[in-house]
């Protein structure tokens, strides 16, 4: 390894050097811990008895090599400090670890699989001029195993299941709650022990690898959650790993985070190079296409206070990270959980940027919520909420996200969130995910609200998959399905998210009537939407539109999504107009259809002139 690359924060494979190594008939044990007195390894392999480690490189790291040593068996460091205690750890470069409450790191050999997803691999993009429809799932909570005693599916099942669900409702992409080792269920996996270790709660890591390999094999990629700000205080992790405050702050003023965790200490190189290693490791061995990097605000300022001021060494490692793995793995796209206002997020590191591909519109999203609880009586004085979000677009690549942050803790889930009673709920739900489409941005949605569930996400249940047997829940579903595939199928809503000409206000100014119209282009198409948030039936609605015939592609309030439908399927311009009638909560997407008698001309007209060519070239 290169120790002044390891110690100035420049490395990202520091895994292959530490941790647990097979190598032969056994294995070799390296761990990087300077204030440790003594260090020992325990685990099956010898009986839980002792294996002294010696000092290596400089001193400040420690080896042994143990024979016999076979993939599935545990082990510990038992690290000794200067006062004579110990304490025994897991591996912060181990590849596995036990179940909680248990906590030894757990031998793996990743060399064992064999990936056949070539074919993405060489495909994958970051999506900027793609669609990018992620579906935000917790693996252990979406559906529950009757026949496992926690309620799991391993990593393979759950693929298999979860398969054909995502290609039937239309989502390109899942991001998993983070899925490194943890020992609280509650944390969601937010308080990490074992960066490396993928979760034992769903299976090994070969399990992982293989639930990867099918999603990539299905046209579907993957995003990971990952905590780069802290980790859990448990004793046996990194806290105080060599009886100092190795990967953390010694002062606590900055060393706790808001929840309670240790904050990692981001101005040591030995640190950046763990986080970046763990980050390229998951990618590397697990073909992971992305990362969502949580509490982001977190880093760019002390403490996420921007009273407090920048943290200068964390904003640069996240420069050198984010930079570092776009070239180390072509086609992988970065978020940020960033709800600050700090700049150029999404520029790239050498324009002065962070680095990220995305950052999520943590703005839309609280604006658009507030919008969709107020009475809609009073929403004319609230009307700007919903066009504010453009005024500050254009400064970053933003991604819209309705996670299950905004599912919990008494929040309500987003159906609940809608004004009036149950029956008013669906109709303003289903406008309200109309106006998220065709607003600019790539998409994300937390598992359950495609079903428009109405409890608040439990770790420890599983969705409430049983309403779908009412009616509005069952059109709701539907309505949600026909979206995200009218998505899919359609550039104007994605190949230009980025670019000014993807977007107009066709009309923002209807703050008594409470109507918002809008264009999205692509290089070849338009799509216009229209939004009706009043409450009441609006007739006779009038913009300028191109001549020509409109048809409605998708209409909120059709039947079958337990709407009231539109007669009127087609609306032709009058002088430069087209006046349609605006159902209350009803929003409709337009596209503009070629006339049949003029598409034969263009036929005709084509023919002839490629006639043409073929007799001048004859000639």
């Amino acid at each position: 390894m290169d120790l002044y690359g390891f110690y100035t924060g420049k490395i990202f494979d520091a895994h292959k050097f530490l941790g647990c190594t097979l190598q032969g008939n056994g294995a070799v044990f390296r761990t990087f811990a300077p204030a440790a007195e003594r260090i020992a390894v325990i685990g099956e392999f010898n009986g839980w008895n002792e294996t002294e480690m010696k000092r290596i490189c400089d001193r400040n790291f420690w080896e042994c090599e143990i024979s016999g040593v076979k993939p599935g068996q545990m082990y510990k460091y038992r690290i000794y400090q200067r006062d004579g205690q110990w304490i025994d750890h897991c591996d912060p470069y181990g590849y596995g670890m036990e179940l909680r409450p248990n906590c030894a790191s757990i031998v793996r050999d990743l060399r064992a699989y064999t990936f056949g997803d070539q074919k993405w691999m060489n495909k994958r993009s970051d999506c900027r001029e793609k669609p990018l429809n992620i579906y935000e799932i917790h693996a252990g909570s979406w559906r529950t195993n009757k026949d496992d005693k926690n309620g799991w599916y391993t990593y393979t099942e759950l693929a298999d299941i979860l398969i054909p669900y995502l290609k039937e409702y239309g989502y390109n992409y899942i991001e998993l709650m983070p899925l490194s080792e943890h020992p609280s269920d509650e944390s969601w996996g937010y308080q990490s022990t074992g960066f490396f270790a993928p979760t034992s709660r769903y299976g090994t890591a070969d399990q992982l690898k293989e639930m990867v390999d099918k999603l990539h094999q299905a046209e579907i990629g993957v995003i990971l959650d990952f905590v780069p700000v802290h980790f859990a205080v448990d004793g046996y992790a990194l806290a105080n790993y060599d009886g100092t405050a190795l990967y953390e702050y010694p002062n606590q003023d900055v060393g706790r985070s808001e929840w309670g965790s240790c904050n990692f200490i981001h101005s040591r190189g030995e640190v950046r190079s763990f986080l970046q290693s763990c980050t390229s490791y998951w990618m590397e061995e697990y073909h992971v296409d992305g990362l969502r990097m949580d509490a982001i605000s977190n880093m760019i300022y002390w403490q996420g206070d921007k009273t407090r001021g920048v943290n200068k060494n964390a904003v640069e490692f996240l420069q050198c990270m984010n930079q570092g793995l776009k070239e180390r793995h072509p086609g992988i796209l970065l978020a940020a959980e960033d709800s600050t206002s700090y700049g150029r997020v999404t520029k790239a590191v050498w324009e002065g940027g962070l680095g990220f591909d995305y950052k999520w519109d943590m703005g839309w999203m609280n604006d658009t919520l507030d919008y969709f609880r107020t009475d809609p009586l009073f929403r004319g004085g609230a009307y700007h909420k919903l066009t504010f979000s453009m005024m500050y677009y254009p400064e970053e690549n933003y991604l819209l996200p309705l996670s299950h942050d905004e599912v919990v803790h008494g929040k309500a889930t987003i159906v609940q969130k809608m004004n009036g009673q149950y029956e008013e709920k669906f109709p303003q739900a289903r406008a309200l995910y109309m106006y998220m489409y065709a607003h600019p941005g790539k998409k994300l949605n937390f598992m359950g609200n495609e079903l428009g569930h109405l409890r608040e996400w439990d770790e420890k249940r599983e969705l409430d998959w049983d309403m779908l047997k009412y009616p509005n829940h069952d059109s709701f579903h539907r309505f949600i399905k026909d979206l995200n595939h009218l998505y899919l199928e359609h550039p104007e809503l994605w190949e230009w998210d980025y670019k000014p000409e993807g977007f107009r206000w066709i009309d923002c100014h209807q703050e008594e009537r409470c109507i918002y119209a809008i264009e999205r282009s692509s290089q070849d198409k338009k799509l216009t939407a229209l939004f009706n948030f009043s409450g009441v039936e609006q007739k006779n609605y009038s913009f300028d539109a191109e001549e020509g015939v409109y048809e409605a592609i998708l209409n909120s309030e059709q039947d079958i999504y337990g709407g009231q439908i539109m007669e009127k399927k087609r609306w032709k311009t009058e002088k430069g107009k087209l006046t349609v009638d605006l159902p209350a909560f009803g929003a409709v997407f337009l596209e503009k259809t070629v006339d049949k008698t003029q598409k034969k001309a263009d036929k005709k007209d084509t023919a002839e002139t490629d006639l043409l060519s073929i007799k001048e070239t004859d000639e």
